[in-house]
């Protein structure tokens, strides 16, 4: 059986300001004629189809047409919620849309209930996992605690015991939205982190011939069954050297994995530069980076006169820049969101500790507490979404 594996679409997503939608549309239209031309048995979503609760209307009616499009090939398509998906607002009308091939995946309690495929060698069994808040779900999956091993381990033994019941022979495939140890992240995912701990090891997937992940926006193989597709499109430029793709997955008599990246379209490539202004406006090298989305970090001592202005007229798609000058105290002069990059809501916390008491860190009781506010947000955050 052959599956086409993506996630992380971020429908609604903006670049810096520039609106994604017409490219977002590009690579739906690349999707759809992938599974025409490579002749895919079941397409897999593994979350944040989304990139808020409440979507835009444009992007809704992107996601809709998409919807009819594959269902109109007589494809079946299994898709999750993620991080950034209200599960509610998705899984509306998911009964109806079953009947059309197109399988809503979005309540933890329906972990253990396959969609159920077949081709000439006999049964499939497709499980979708979707984010699982581990405070939310806690109760739900009988997990020991609320963390985010301990509510996914939960979800995986239901996955079991399911297929354990199942005909000799039964190949299995996982969808899950989390982040799972050894994956590489990237500056656009949104921070999951609960009581200081984000991941979860591959191990508790095993038992099972696929695990088609979503959350982590760039391309990457845990083992040989266990995969991120990646986002279809860049989010940050800390995806500059991102290959954007989808895992084509062929699922043998066997259970044995063969997959294959099939590239994405590219809207325009993302290029980072570094270096004074004048440097930038007059040297050959940035050249090839005309046509590029750029990120510009000026090193002037400093601050030059209208620099995104004259910029701009070399590098008409800049869209971000930065000061970082090479002479003097450049962590004072990095800008709020450089300084923040890559760090989780506690480091931050933890760091705002530290300033405002003139070097002294917080200590384990009081990272505790720091972690459990967090926590304690993010759930009321999501309790929020979900009453909307």
């Amino acid at each position: 059986m052959r599956f086409l594996h993506t996630s992380d679409w971020h429908l609604g997503r903006s670049f810096h300001r520039v609106n994604l939608l017409s490219a977002q549309r590009a690579f739906l239209d690349h999707l759809v004629e992938t599974v025409r031309a490579r002749e895919v048995d079941a397409v897999l979503v593994a979350g944040d189809v989304y990139d808020r609760a409440v979507p835009p209307l444009a992007a809704v009616e992107l996601f809709d047409d998409a919807l009819h499009r594959l269902a109109g090939l007589g494809v079946p398509t299994v898709m999750i919620s993620g991080n950034h998906d209200s599960a509610r607002r998705l899984g509306v009308g998911s009964g109806l849309m079953e009947r059309a091939g197109i399988h809503l995946r979005t309540d933890p309690a329906d972990c253990g209930t396959p969609v159920l495929l077949a081709d000439a060698h006999g049964p499939v069994a497709l499980y979708g996992l979707p984010y699982l808040e581990p405070a939310m779900v806690r109760d739900t999956l009988g997990a020991r605690r609320a963390d985010h091993a301990e509510v996914l381990g939960a979800a995986m033994e239901r996955v079991r015991a399911d297929l354990a019941g199942r005909p000799a022979g039964t190949r299995s495939v996982v969808l899950a939205h989390a982040f799972v140890t050894g994956g590489a992240v990237s500056d656009s995912e949104r921070d999951i982190t609960v009581g200081g701990v984000a991941s979860v090891p591959v191990a508790v997937f095993d038992g099972v011939d696929y695990a088609a992940l979503g959350h982590l926006h760039g391309c990457q193989t845990l083992t040989e069954r266990v995969r991120y597709s990646g986002s279809p499109l860049a989010y940050s430029f800390s995806e500059a050297e991102h290959r954007k793709s989808s895992w084509l997955v062929d699922l043998d008599a066997d259970g044995a994995v063969h997959a294959e990246r099939v590239d994405c379209p590219v809207p325009r490539p993302l290029a980072r530069i570094r270096g004074r202004l004048e440097q930038l406006l007059e040297d050959p090298g940035p050249a090839r980076h005309e046509d590029s989305w750029v990120e510009a970090t000026l090193t002037d001592p400093a601050r030059p006169h209208e620099p995104m202005a004259r910029l701009l007229k070399r590098f008409p798609h800049l869209v971000s820049l930065v000061f970082d000058p090479d002479d003097g105290p450049t962590r004072s002069l990095a800008s709020y969101a450089q300084r923040l990059r890559g760090r989780s809501d506690q480091e931050i916390a933890e760091d705002f500790v530290e300033h405002v008491r003139s070097g002294r860190a917080a200590d384990e009781q009081e990272r505790a507490e720091l972690r459990s506010a967090i926590d304690e947000v993010r759930v009321d955050d999501m309790a929020a979404e979900v009453a909307r």
